[in-house]
């Protein structure tokens, strides 16, 4: 049972109408990036909303100018949930060889996702800024998206990591396939008004207005019946299963893996760092180097 009143480290989660809530991942200072910490603060914060028997709509919202990040990289934190914290029956994240690796991302990233999509509750994303690889795991769990006029989205998994894509791979589901092919191996930006014509979002607002759009429109599937409004996402959820998504998601997970693999046969970590930006490349360097003085110590 999630924890009521609790106070998070990561994440805010608030009230802002009858019916409504609004759950906001706030570490600004890191464009949101996504470490253990803030996955298992929204995982409680998700189901204190979902076992709110006062609660018809969910709001997942971002503090500062970027939505998300993507996974945190910086190495600060908890690298894993304690066993406490674990949702799923995947364990000993310490594992030989890619026994852990393989654990960790199936309970962290897969399956996790998996069930803040089916939560029972519709859930509205409500986006700003950028939202890059590891974010849009968190984009296209949500059943709808409204984001501002400047908002961009980006998988560089591919063109910089030598991965097929983020672990909850939805890309053919969320625009027509030759358009995902080419966002993936291009590892281009798409903007909010070209995911709107893909179909990807739902509405484009001026930043001004983004906070109270959202809110209007989770009002007004908040003041519908719940229980029908359940019915409505089983059934559009179970249609988009039968087209293949969850066997698609599940397999395209593996390959995921396999990247991995190669990048460490490779290069020695499990992702082709010579494939980033300088930038990130240091930021992963500095990583790695504390990791080791850490294992030294």
């Amino acid at each position: 049972m999630a924890a009521e009143g609790v106070e998070y480290e990561q994440v805010i989660y608030e009230m802002p109408a009858p019916k409504v809530a609004r759950i906001v991942m706030n570490r600004p200072s890191r464009r949101n990036a996504q470490g253990i910490t803030m996955t298992y603060e929204l995982d409680d914060a998700f189901k204190r909303a979902c076992h709110d028997e006062q609660i018809n709509v969910i709001i997942l919202a971002a503090s500062g100018d970027h939505w998300n990040s993507g996974h945190d990289v910086s190495g600060e934190g908890p690298r894993n949930p304690s066993l406490e914290q674990v949702t799923g029956l995947w364990s000993d994240y310490g594992g030989k060889g890619w026994d852990g690796p393989y654990g960790r991302e199936r309970e962290i990233y897969l399956e996790i996702t998996e069930r803040w999509r089916n939560a029972p509750k519709p859930v509205i994303a409500e986006i700003q800024g950028s939202v890059i690889s590891g974010g849009i795991i968190l984009t296209w769990m949500c059943d709808l998206i409204v984001c501002s006029e400047e908002a961009r989205f980006r998988d560089a998994t591919a063109a910089e990591m030598g991965i097929p894509g983020v672990e909850f791979w939805q890309h053919p589901y969320e625009m027509s396939v030759r358009q995902a092919k080419e966002w993936l191996m291009t590892g281009g930006w798409m903007t909010a008004q070209e995911a709107e014509r893909r179909g990807m979002v739902n509405h484009v607002v001026p930043r001004g207005q983004l906070t109270a759009r959202t809110l209007e429109l989770a009002e007004t599937i908040a003041a519908r019946n719940p229980f029908t409004m359940k019915l409505v996402k089983q059934a559009m959820n179970f249609a988009q299963d039968q087209m293949g998504r969850k066997a698609t998601v599940d397999f395209a997970f593996h390959l995921h893996q396999i990247g991995h693999m190669q990048a460490m046969l490779t290069n020695g970590i499990p992702i082709d760092i010579d494939s980033m930006p300088p930038a990130m490349r240091a930021t992963i360097n500095k990583a790695l180097a504390a990791r080791e003085t850490a294992s030294a110590g």
